[in-house]
């Protein structure tokens, strides 16, 4: 099988981002500046079972929109490259992750096409000094430049720090699921993904 590695990077006015993906395994290492959000991605590190390295500086002194946003692409990207012509993947991946009163439901097709569906509220607007809004932008930049369906569900959950982290795990256990390679063909009546 041909290792499903990439290296990435993408330098802005705004952003300097490298990712360095693996998805059939490795360490995970995230340095983004923003404590919570590595925390995050350490989490799909880990529970994804892929490799992980991320290193990003953005113009912080403004907010962190524009680096959060910018990872997003820039994974998105890694991802849809690594995945290759996609053949044998099982596509197709799901997970429902409890984290104490959160609960997170996540579905993802990696079809070719870009679609995010976002269910979640989060009680209060930031965590720590990470504003909530900014776990949607990240999975819209993600799923758009990856180029696949993502569903994220949060039907319950009063503590944000919890809902965030049980999204990005049930993220994680879905990718791990739909990059796993299970066959030869690629999954499509098209033939193509």
């Amino acid at each position: 099988m041909t290792p499903r590695t990439t290296s990435i990077e993408r330098k802005t006015k705004e952003t300097d981002i490298t990712v360095d993906l693996r998805l059939d395994g490795g360490d995970y290492a995230n340095d983004t500046g923003i404590g919570f959000f590595d925390h995050m991605l350490d989490h799909l590190g880990r529970h994804g079972a892929i490799g992980l390295q991320i290193a990003a500086r953005g113009d912080r002194h403004i907010d962190d929109h524009h680096t959060v946003e910018d990872v997003g692409i820039v994974l998105g990207q890694a991802i849809e490259k690594a995945l290759g012509d996609k053949k044998g993947i099982e596509r197709f991946g799901f997970a429902s992750v409890p984290m104490d009163d959160a609960l997170a439901r996540v579905s993802i097709d990696l079809s070719g096409r870009a679609a995010l569906v976002f269910e979640a509220h989060f009680e209060d607007g930031k965590i720590g000094t990470f504003d909530t809004q900014l776990v949607r932008e990240f999975f819209n930049a993600l799923a758009a430049n990856g180029r696949f369906n993502c569903h994220i569900e949060a039907p319950r959950g009063d503590n944000s720090h919890h809902v965030a982290e049980a999204i990005f795990k049930a993220f994680a256990l879905a990718l791990r699921q739909a990059v796993r390679i299970s066959g030869n063909e690629v999954p499509s009546t098209k033939g193509i993904l």
